[in-house]
């Protein structure tokens, strides 16, 4: 039950439907899910646990306020993780194929949040061969974190046409058998966006 209203929450966060300093109304929740208070509580504690939402006295569950360092580490240690998760994967032909085809997806994507999700699934998939379970489960919950900062400040579509043409780059040097390569354009990939993402904070 507590995965169920996790499940909820983090879709919720996808659509864009959870916002940046949002108190969680438990008791809507609850009824809205049809799950009891306990589960939603212990939810809710993994989800701060991941620093996606905070516990405030008197106020209950907040999603978390943006900060600029919070980003900087964000993107530098998503950065880090997936160029090792990356370096531990093997990828056949079909996995070099699927990379592909959410790259053509990315390309046709015309719609802010569409090319949003797109891009995590892209990312998602350059990682998913990797066995350690465990590093791939503190990237899910970092990466939940970070679609706040992306659906904030992350709408101009003409920059991400910039990180498509790296994601090529990256797919032709798994297809080469490349990974130091390719992880070397995933991480300038990661830290061109966090340039971007700066410089719209700032601003």
């Amino acid at each position: 039950m507590r995965n169920t209203v996790k499940n909820h929450l983090l879709d919720q966060i996808q659509k864009g439907e959870l916002k940046v300093g949002k108190t969680i109304n438990l008791a809507a929740l609850s009824r809205k899910i049809g799950v009891s208070v306990t589960p939603i509580r212990e939810a809710l504690s993994q989800l701060e646990q991941a620093r996606i939402i905070k516990a405030i006295p008197n106020r209950g569950f907040v999603v978390s306020q943006l900060t600029r360092k919070e980003a900087k580490n964000l993107y530098e240690t998503i950065a880090e993780l997936e160029v090792m998760a990356l370096e531990n994967s093997v990828f056949s032909e079909e996995d070099v194929q699927s990379l592909r085809l959410h790259q053509l997806k990315l390309q046709q994507s015309h719609t802010f949040m569409t090319r949003l999700k797109v891009r995590f699934q892209f990312h998602q998939l350059l990682v998913h061969k990797c066995s350690n379970t465990v590093l791939l489960q503190i990237l899910d919950d970092l990466k939940a974190r970070l679609l706040f900062y992306e659906q904030g400040y992350g709408q101009d579509a003409s920059f991400y046409e910039n990180v498509d043409n790296q994601n090529e780059s990256i797919v032709r040097a798994i297809e080469d058998d490349n990974l130091p390569t390719a992880a070397l354009i995933l991480k300038m990939n990661w830290m061109v966006v966090l340039e971007y993402i700066d410089r719209q904070m700032s601003a």
